[in-house]
C-alpha cells in the first residue's frame, strides 16, 4: 500500500487505467493551468453582459425619449388613441424591470449529489481555497451560495436581510452537525473576494445542496434554486453507481427545463489507486479501466436514453473521473509560501488532476455559452419587440401626422383661395353697388327736385287751407305767422313723402335685398359668407316696423323768417297805389321825394311782384305825361304842379267828365273801403306770404333733393358695409383659420419629424440587438 502513495506531485501522468510512468517523468512536476481574463471562456459572458447592458442603456433612453414625445403631443391631434399612450409608457416600466435583471444576472452553476458525495469539496477545489464546510457524513445542511464581491474582505448574509456575518459562521450556520444551522430550503449567501477566484471575478456563481436523498421537497428545491441555473452538476461517487434517486431528481429538472446543462463528475476517482486489478484494461478496453468504462456507459445512457438532454457525443465529454480532495489539497499547496512540503496524495493523482482541469475548462465553455444564450437570448428577443413595437407605433404616428397634414395643407390651399375668390367678388360687387348707390341717389334727387317744384306751385293751395283765425294785431299776426310755417312745413312733408316714400322704400329695399343675397342678383355675395354665417345676412337690415322713410327737412320758420306781410288799406286807383304799380324800381325815388309814404321797418319790405298793365298801350303817351307831370309836380312844391295838372285836365276832357270820374272815383274808394275786412287782410297775408315763400323754397329745392339723395345713400351705403364689414369678418376668420392651420402644419412636421427621427433609431437598436445575437447567440453547442 506504502508502494502506491507518493509525496510528490511529480508523478508521471497515468493513462486511464493509472499506470505508472518512467522515473524521468516521475520526476517533471505538474504543469500549473494559466487564468488569462483575455482568455477565459468566461469573458464571452462578462463581454456579452457589459454589452447588453449597453444596448439596454441605449433602450432605456431610447424609450424616455419616446414617452417625452408622446406625453408632449397634444391630444386633441388625435394622433395617438389612449392605449397606445399607455403601452408606450408600460414599455418603460418594462425596460426597467430587464435592466435590473440584467444587472443582476450571473452565471450560475448547481452542485447537487447524495449526501458526502463531495460537492462542496468540488465547490472549494474550483474555489482554490476552503470556503464551504465539508466533512464525512451529513454536512451541508441548507443552501450554500457563493458570491463574488470586490474588496478583500468576505463575508455572509443570510436570506434577504442583508446583514453581514463573518465568514467563519458558515461552518456553523450551513454545517448539518451544529446547534445553529438553518433550516434545509434557506439560503446563505457566501461572498467571497473575486481575487481570489477568477471564476467569481467573472460572474460565476455556485450553489451547493444539501444531499438530494435527505429530503421530500426536491420540488421546491428545483422551482426555487434550479430554474435559472446554467450548468447542473452531479457529484457522484465513484465508489458506487448512479442512485435512482440521482436521477430521479435529474428526471424533474428535464421536466422543468427543456435542455439542461449538465455534468457529471464520477468524485473520489483516487480510490481506484487501492484496487489495481480493477483497473488492468483488456481486450475490449486497451486504454481504460473496466470500472471507468462501467461508469462512463451507465452515465452517459442516463444522458442520452433516459433523460435525452444530449447527443452520445456530447455526454460523453460530459463525464469526468476525478478527486475534488486531492485538487484541493494540491492546490492549497500551491497557494502556500515556497518551500512548503507538498501533500501526500495516491498515485494516478496528475492523471485525475488534469481531468479536473480538463472538467473545469469545458464548464467554463459551457456555462459560459449557456449562460449567455439562457440569460440574454430572451433578452435579445424582448429588447426586438421593444424596438418593434415602437418602430410600429411610431411608423403608424408618423403616417397619421402625415395624412392629417396632408388634410390640413389640403384645407388650407381651399382656404386660401376662397379668400382671394372672396376678395376678388367682395371687390367686383363693390363696384357693382356703389354704382347702383349712385344711379338710385341720382334718381331720388331727380324726384324730389320734380316734386318739391310740384309742391311748391301749389304752394297757394296749401297756404289757402289754413284755417287758423287771423287778426291784424301784430301779435295775433306773429302766432299765426308761427303755425302758418308748421302748416306749411307739415303739408309739403306729407305731400312729399306720400308721392314719394313708396317708390323710393321700394328701390331701397330693392337694393338692400339684391345687397342681402334675398334676390338671386346676390346670391354670389352668400357665397362670400361661410355657411355658419349665412343666418346672420337676414339680420343686415335694421329692425323696423315700416321700411325707410326719407325725412324731408324744409324749414320754414327759419326759411320765411323775413317775411314781413303789408296789410294796411291801400286804393286800387290811389296815386300811390298806382306810381307803385307803374313805376316799379322808381318806388324807392318816389318814396324818397315824399310822394309814398314808406313804413319804418328793421327788416326789409318783401318785394311784390308788379301786377300786369290793364291800360292798354293806347294810354301810354298819357301815362309817360302823367309821370312827368307828377314828377313835376313834387319838384316845384306841390301846389303849382297841382294847378297846372288840374288845368290841363280841364283843357282835354271838360268839367263835366272830371265831376263824373271824381264821382266813379269816389265812390270805388268807398267801396274797396269798406269792403276791406279780415279777410280781405287775410287773403292778402296769404298772398304775400305765397309770393314769399315760393321765392324762398325755390332757393333749397337742390338743397332738400341732394339732402334727401344723401339720406337713401347713407341707407344703402350703411347696409352695404354692414355687409362688407360681415364679409371682412368672414375673410379674417378665414385667414385666421390659415394661421391656425399654418401653426397645426409646423407642429404635424415636427410631429413627424420627430417620430421619423425616433423611428430610425428602434431600427438602429433593433441592428444593434441582431449584431448582439450574431456576436454571442450562434454556434452555441
Amino acid at each position: 500500500m506504502s508502494g502506491k502513495i507518493s509525496r510528490s506531485l511529480s508523478t508521471a501522468p497515468a493513462g486511464p487505467g493509472g499506470g505508472d510512468g518512467d522515473a524521468a517523468a516521475e520526476r517533471e512536476p505538474a504543469p500549473k493551468r494559466q487564468h488569462s481574463p483575455s482568455s477565459s471562456p468566461l469573458q464571452v459572458f462578462v463581454k456579452a453582459k457589459k454589452r447588453i447592458n449597453d444596448i439596454y442603456d441605449s433602450i432605456d433612453g431610447y424609450v424616455l425619449d419616446v414617452v417625452r414625445f408622446v406625453n408632449n403631443i397634444p391630444t386633441d391631434k388625435d394622433l395617438l388613441t389612449a392605449d397606445q399612450a399607455e403601452n408606450i409608457q408600460a414599455l418603460q416600466k418594462k425596460v426597467k424591470g430587464i435592466k435590473e435583471v440584467l444587472a443582476r444576472n450571473h452565471m450560475k452553476v448547481a452542485f447537487f449529489g447524495r449526501t458526502s458525495n463531495g460537492k462542496s469539496s468540488v465547490i472549494n477545489a474550483m474555489l482554490r481555497d476552503k470556503v464551504l464546510p465539508s466533512g464525512m457524513g451529513h454536512t451541508t445542511h441548507c443552501f450554500l451560495q457563493v458570491e463574488g464581491v470586490d474588496g478583500d474582505e468576505a463575508f455572509l448574509t443570510v436570506g434577504d436581510d442583508g446583514q453581514r456575518r463573518s465568514v467563519e459562521s458558515v461552518a456553523q450556520l450551513g454545517h448539518a452537525l451544529h446547534k445553529e444551522k438553518l433550516d434545509e430550503s434557506a439560503v446563505v449567501y457566501v461572498h467571497w473576494p473575486k481575487q481570489r477566484c477568477h471564476l467569481l471575478r467573472d460572474d460565476v456563481v455556485f450553489v451547493d445542496s444539501p444531499g438530494i436523498d435527505v429530503t421530500q421537497g426536491l420540488d421546491a428545491w428545483i422551482d426555487a434554486h434550479c430554474l435559472d441555473a446554467d450548468v447542473f452538476v452531479l457529484v457522484a461517487n465513484a465508489e458506487s453507481t448512479l442512485m435512482q434517486t440521482e436521477k430521479n431528481f435529474f428526471h424533474k429538472v428535464s421536466e422543468r427545463l427543456s435542455s439542461p446543462n449538465i455534468f457529471i463528475l464520477q468524485n473520489r476517482w483516487d480510490q481506484t489507486a487501492n484496487e489495481p486489478e480493477f483497473v488492468e484494461g483488456s481486450e475490449s478496453v486497451p486504454e481504460g479501466s473496466v470500472v471507468r468504462q462501467q461508469h462512463l456507459e451507465r452515465t452517459v445512457a442516463f444522458l442520452v436514453d433516459e433523460l435525452g438532454v444530449m447527443t452520445r457525443a456530447q455526454a460523453e465529454k460530459r463525464v469526468f473521473f476525478v478527486s475534488a480532495k486531492e485538487c484541493l489539497l494540491q492546490r492549497l499547496a500551491e497557494s502556500r509560501a515556497p518551500g512548503a512540503l507538498p501533500p501526500v496524495l495516491a498515485e494516478g493523482f496528475q492523471s485525475r488532476f488534469f481531468e479536473f482541469q480538463e472538467f473545469e475548462r469545458r464548464f467554463e465553455e459551457c456555462i459560459s455559452k449557456s449562460a449567455v444564450q439562457t440569460k440574454f437570448e430572451q433578452h435579445t428577443q424582448r429588447g426586438k419587440s421593444i424596438a418593434s413595437d415602437l418602430q410600429t407605433a411610431l411608423s403608424g404616428l408618423y403616417d397619421r401626422a402625415q395624412a392629417i397634414r396632408a388634410e390640413k395643407a389640403t384645407k388650407r390651399s381651399k382656404t386660401k383661395a376662397r379668400i382671394e375668390s372672396t376678395d376678388q367678388q367682395l371687390n367686383a360687387l363693390i363696384e357693382s353697388m356703389k354704382d347702383k348707390i349712385y344711379a338710385m341717389t341720382d334718381d331720388v334727387e331727380r324726384k324730389v327736385a320734380v316734386a318739391l317744384g310740384e309742391e311748391i306751385r301749389r304752394l297757394s293751395a296749401l297756404v289757402d287751407a289754413f284755417s287758423a283765425p287771423f287778426h291784424p294785431d301784430p301779435l295775433v299776426i306773429s302766432v299765426y305767422k308761427r303755425e302758418l310755417h308748421a302748416h306749411v312745413e307739415a303739408g309739403l312733408g306729407s305731400n312729399l313723402k306720400s308721392r314719394l316714400s313708396d317708390a323710393v322704400a321700394t328701390n331701397i329695399q330693392s337694393n338692400q335685398a339684391e345687397m342681402t343675397g334675398k334676390l338671386l342678383n346676390a346670391e354670389r355675395m352668400t357665397q362670400l359668407v361661410p355657411e355658419e354665417k349665412r343666418h346672420l345676412v337676414n339680420s343686415l337690415l335694421p329692425p323696423r316696423r315700416e321700411p325707410f322713410q326719407v325725412l324731408y327737412r324744409i324749414n320754414c320758420d327759419n326759411l320765411c323768417s323775413d317775411f314781413q306781410e303789408d296789410i294796411q288799406f291801400r286804393f286800387t286807383l290811389g296815386v300811390t297805389s298806382l306810381v307803385r304799380r307803374y313805376l316799379g324800381s322808381a318806388q324807392h325815388g318816389l318814396s324818397m321825394l315824399g310822394l309814398i309814404d314808406q313804413p319804418t321797418r328793421s327788416i326789409p319790405a318783401t318785394p311784390r311782384t308788379p301786377e300786369p298793365d290793364k291800360a292798354g298801350g293806347a294810354a301810354g303817351d298819357d301815362l309817360a305825361l302823367i309821370r312827368r307831370l307828377a314828377v313835376s309836380t313834387v319838384g316845384s312844391q306841390g301846389a303849382v304842379a297841382g294847378v297846372l295838372v288840374a288845368g290841363f285836365l280841364l283843357r282835354m276832357v271838360g268839367w263835366r267828365l272830371i265831376a263824373v270820374t271824381a264821382g266813379v272815383y269816389g265812390s270805388l274808394y268807398v267801396y274797396e273801403r269798406l269792403t276791406y275786412t279780415n279777410q280781405a287782410r287775410e287773403r292778402r297775408f296769404k298772398r304775400q306770404y305765397v309770393e314769399h315763400a315760393t321765392r324762398k323754397l325755390r332757393l333749397i329745392v337742390d338743397l332738400t333733393s341732394a339732402n334727401c339723395s344723401h339720406q337713401v345713400q347713407q341707407e344703402l351705403s350703411g347696409t352695404f358695409a354692414r355687409l362688407c364689414h360681415l364679409v371682412d369678418e368672414s375673410i379674417g376668420d378665414m385667414r385666421g383659420e390659415v394661421s391656425q392651420l399654418d401653426t397645426e402644419i409646423a407642429e404635424l412636421d415636427a410631429v413627424a419629424g420627430s417620430a421619423k427621427t425616433l423611428r430610425n433609431k428602434a431600427s438602429y437598436l433593433a441592428s444593434q440587438l441582431a449584431a448582439f445575437a450574431a456576436s454571442y447567440l450562434t454556434d452555441i453547442s
